[in-house]
């Protein structure tokens, strides 16, 4: 994988993708590749114009590019399941679970979950639960992955507080939920090995890459001194969307991508460069903690991975 690039992406022609939060930053980077290489990228936005206006951009700068937009709130479980039920006929081939948030004030989804985990975990858990009979019928080559960040060193899931209602603090419940994302595919990882299918959960995180995840929160609630700090970090030290999608793409198409692999950028500077197998915590390869999480995501959400279950 040495000096890899979106040009070694290998054709996708004949493939569909979803992907979440492909509006911006990562994922727009991660949609616009796919199609490049002849996929079909269904890009799946909270906001139907943002998403509406990314298909455009990716249409001009991909001429010939298959994209369309389909709205998904990831903080909300009934728009979920309507995503999932929207083409029930429609194949899939790939999953690519972008979208995101960081380090909010405390907030709750609509249902009642805190944002960070409901967000990043919890929604992303019940769509790929949703969408698994797809992906199980499209055969060798399908793939799910999970955008997790280099952050998740910073914070192991308690399994007694998944909502952080003993005390919320920001980074902590992003950490905590990138964390969630790593246990999400090894458990995953673990029942596909087990039921002998063909489709590979792998996971990848950024590095330091310039995207409005930055920004976001700073800019809700009006601190603008943390928001011009952020914009300068963003600027001077993160690498481009481009860099920092590579280890996404690269989990979604390389032909040497095995279950439970996690990719990232190589520990260069700050994180730039071609995309490398990449450490993580232990915790994250946790029997105990992966099955126990997975009980608890199914309870919340209400889905459950019948097509795996033993």
């Amino acid at each position: 994988m040495k000096g890899w690039t979106a040009s070694d992406i290998p054709d996708q022609t004949g493939r569909t993708a979803v992907v979440t939060g492909a509006n911006s930053g990562l994922g727009f980077v991660t949609a616009r590749e796919l199609a490049r290489r002849g996929a079909q990228v269904v890009l799946a936005c909270r906001s139907e114009a943002r998403g509406a206006e990314a298909a455009q951009r990716i249409r001009a700068q991909a001429p010939g590019a298959y994209v369309r937009v389909a709205p998904l709130d990831l903080a909300d479980l009934t728009s979920v399941r309507a995503f999932a039920a929207e083409h029930p006929g429609d194949r899939l081939d790939l999953l690519i679970n972008n979208a995101g948030v960081m380090a909010l004030p405390r907030r709750s989804t609509a249902d009642g979950f805190e944002m960070q985990f409901g967000v990043n975990h919890l929604g992303h858990f019940a769509l790929t639960g949703l969408l698994l009979p797809k992906l199980l019928e499209a055969g060798p080559g399908a793939r799910v992955v999970s955008v997790s960040s280099f952050m998740h060193m910073l914070g192991t899931v308690d399994p007694r507080d998944l909502n952080m209602e003993r005390g919320y603090r920001r980074w902590t419940a992003y950490s905590r939920s990138k964390s969630a994302n790593l246990l999400f595919i090894h458990e995953l990882s673990r029942r596909l090995r087990a039921t002998n299918a063909r489709l590979v959960a792998a996971a990848a995180h950024p590095g330091y890459a310039s995207t409005n995840l930055q920004t976001a929160a700073p800019t809700m609630e009006g601190r603008r001194a943390t928001k011009r700090f952020m914009e300068i970090g963003n600027r001077y030290f993160a690498q481009s969307p481009g860099q920092g999608a590579l280890p996404t793409l690269y989990a979604a198409t390389a032909p040497d991508v095995h279950q439970d692999d996690f990719f990232g950028p190589p520990l260069q500077g700050i994180w730039h460069g071609s995309p490398v197998r990449s450490a993580r915590a232990k915790w994250t390869r946790s029997d105990t903690a992966a099955r126990g999480l997975w009980a608890a995501s199914e309870r919340l959400t209400g889905v459950r991975y019948e097509a795996l279950a033993h």
